[in-house]
């Protein structure tokens, strides 16, 4: 007799940013989902440490912005250094000030590691499911479902896998998807978590190279903790030291600091800045989230946002179709929508990390939108301001702040007259559950039949703002 495998309706592989969002999604949505991770514990360090505008109304969606708000903190100043003297301020964002149709302004900073502890205990706070040391060692697939091998242990049998563990995704291996990209600099780097005596904490200390060589160092103290990042650049062919020793050698011998400044090591690691982009976001009934299907250059803080919302565009799609609301089909616009979105973020780490943009508008994400996806709909004769595809704006109407009305895993109408919001202008407009605008018109015209083709079965009506 063959022995009995569990089940589940969803597993997603790493429990990383990527693949604890998507637990969390999938978990207030009922569905019937595990996560698993092949390490005995979370991942240890600061690796991706901020968070911009749209992924902080991600979180605010998902209840856990209180949580990250209260572990971080803004980005401080850059102080640039020089022979053990100040020299000045160097400022790394465009300051932006908080409006009503975007109420978070700016990056805020919470170390990786603080933040999976955030999403884990969301994720167990709403009854999802967490298995750690359960390596993934391949997987088979067939017109109903995907059976997954371990390392150890019984198998698992999943409608759907999500491969959200990492770069060196074994799931993406496993399914033979390739990825293309380049090097973005032949200069390896070193990142650390560590604790200095001697920096204030009140900037973020930046120590520039000597003449022509290659010893960039960067020390930005984490929001909410006593460790500070450091960051450094060297020689092309370097082999990076990352022990407690030789991190102290670097620090002493790029700042005025003493080696014995350096009080403790946390985490290390080093690496190459490259990009590349996965050939395909989905193979049959397996999707690739997070760097499992796009690796970048930390410049510009844009790979951590752009993993969380890969897993937010996905949970609400995997409902509708596990619960019979929408076809089948409505999974190729996972990719269709997420790819183009991520070989553009990739674009613009490079050209960040190259020093050809500055961080600012273009970092802040909420420009993204998916105007030219088959899931969007744009009815009306003369479009406003906003269009369906868009990010939906947060507002005030008929008394109700709009992303409170937008919290939770329902579609929400809006009908608005002459007295909207200016960035919305008049129409009807359909919000999607993860925030954009699914589509829009001069009346309902046509709404119904979008509705029944998309699966929008909970849709949440806003009263009607007339004038």
């Amino acid at each position: 007799m063959t022995a009995q495998v569990d089940t589940v309706d969803v597993l997603v592989v790493g429990a990383g940013p990527s693949g604890l969002t998507l637990g969390i999604d999938l978990a207030r949505r009922g569905v019937d989902a595990l996560v698993v991770e092949r390490g005995d514990g979370l991942f240890p360090g600061s690796r991706g440490k901020g968070f911009q505008p749209r992924t902080l109304e991600v979180f605010d969606d998902l209840g856990v912005l209180d949580a990250i708000r209260a572990a971080g903190g803004t980005y401080p100043v850059g102080m640039v250094w020089q022979d053990g003297r100040r020299m000045g301020e160097h400022r790394m964002f465009d300051p932006v000030r908080p409006t009503e149709d975007a109420p978070y302004n700016e990056p805020w900073m919470v170390p990786q590691w603080r933040t999976l502890e955030i999403l884990l205990a969301r994720l167990r706070e709403l009854g999802g499911r967490i298995a750690f040391q359960r390596e993934v060692a391949g997987l088979t697939q067939d017109e109903d479902g995907v059976t997954v091998h371990f390392a150890s242990g019984p198998g698992l049998r999943a409608a759907y896998v999500v491969a959200a563990d990492g770069g060196r995704s074994t799931v993406r291996r496993a399914l033979g998807i390739g990825m293309t990209g380049e090097l973005v600099d032949p200069k390896p780097m070193l990142v650390a978590d560590v604790r200095i005596t001697g920096l204030d904490r009140d900037n973020w200390h930046l120590f520039p190279p000597h003449g022509k060589s290659d010893d960039l160092m960067a020390l930005c103290p984490l929001a909410g903790t006593e460790d500070f990042q450091l960051m450094a650049q060297f020689p092309e062919g370097t082999a990076v030291d990352v022990s407690p020793e030789g991190i102290r050698k670097v620090v002493a011998a790029r700042s005025h600091l003493s080696p014995e400044d350096v009080t403790e090591v946390r985490w290390a690691s080093g690496f190459q800045p490259r990009t590349a982009l996965a050939d395909r976001f989905r193979e049959g009934r397996v999707f690739l989230a997070g760097d499992a299907a796009h690796l970048h250059s930390p410049a510009g803080g844009q790979g951590l946002n752009t993993s969380v919302q890969d897993a937010y565009n996905l949970g609400w799609k995997l409902d509708a179709v596990l619960r019979g609301e929408a076809p089948a089909s409505l999974l190729d616009t996972y990719e269709e929508e997420r790819r183009p979105i991520a070989a553009d973020m990739l674009a613009l780490t490079t050209s960040v990390h190259r020093g050809e943009t500055r961080r600012g508008e273009a970092t802040r994400q909420l420009d993204l939108h998916y105007r030219t996806s088959s899931l969007t709909e744009e009815t009306r004769t003369t479009p406003g301001p906003l269009r369906a595809g868009d990010r939906a704006p947060d507002g005030t109407v008929a008394g109700v702040r709009l992303f409170d009305a937008f919290r939770g895993p329902h579609w929400t109408l809006l009908t608005l007259g002459a007295n909207a919001p200016r960035w919305y202008g008049p129409g009807v407009f359909l919000i999607r559950p993860d925030g954009y605008v699914g589509w829009a018109g001069d009346t309902t015209k046509g709404l119904e039949e979008y509705v029944r083709r998309v699966g929008a079965k909970d849709v949440h009506r806003i009263p009607r703002c007339s004038g």
